[in-house]
């Protein structure tokens, strides 16, 4: 979703909660019984706006944070039962999704405002997923930069606020020039 919290369209962020969120709810809640029995694994693709909200995307921001929330809570409700849950958050990855990304009024938005070349492919990104869930990691940030915006948030996120603004601002169409 790209567009500004007083602009967008309710409806638009609800379309977003009932994928990102209740997507995951409802996959955890029926996964939950078979990963109980095996000692599986829950994999939860988050982002770094789960950690750090990104101006212009409040619905993805909400959603992502939401699911966060929640496998955070599976994961130290069966800490005894040996269900592992990972939250992996990937980056930027190419693909068509920002092309398919929700404007303000639910529409398409129709272009990506990212050079999709410079991105980690899906194979790099589920290699890695894939890598961190056989060595049962709690979290997986793949790339520097969200590693970076989440351990400095942490500490200054009156800073990382300004960072990730003017950040957002440089996109291509920003709704904050």
């Amino acid at each position: 979703m790209r567009a500004l919290f007083e602009e967008v369209d309710l409806k638009v962020l609800h379309r977003l909660m009932d994928t990102n969120f209740w997507g995951t709810v409802y996959c955890s809640k029926y996964a939950l019984p078979h990963l109980l029995k095996s000692k599986g694994s829950l994999v939860g693709i988050s982002s770094i706006a789960g950690y750090k909200g990104l101006p212009g995307r409040t619905g993805y921001t909400a959603s992502k944070a939401a699911m966060q929330g929640l496998l955070d809570v599976i994961r130290m409700e069966n800490l005894k039962k040996g269900l592992h849950v990972l939250v992996a958050c990937p980056g930027f990855t190419a693909s068509n999704i920002r092309n398919v990304a929700l404007s303000k009024d639910g529409t398409s938005q129709g272009e990506t405002p990212l050079d999709e070349g410079k991105l980690m492919t899906a194979e790099q990104v589920a290699t890695k997923i894939a890598d961190a869930i056989e060595k049962r990691k709690r979290t997986l940030i793949l790339t520097t930069q969200g590693r970076l915006t989440v351990l400095i948030n942490k500490f200054i996120p009156s800073l990382m606020d300004k960072v990730v603004y003017n950040h957002m601002a440089k996109e291509p169409d920003s709704p904050f020039k």
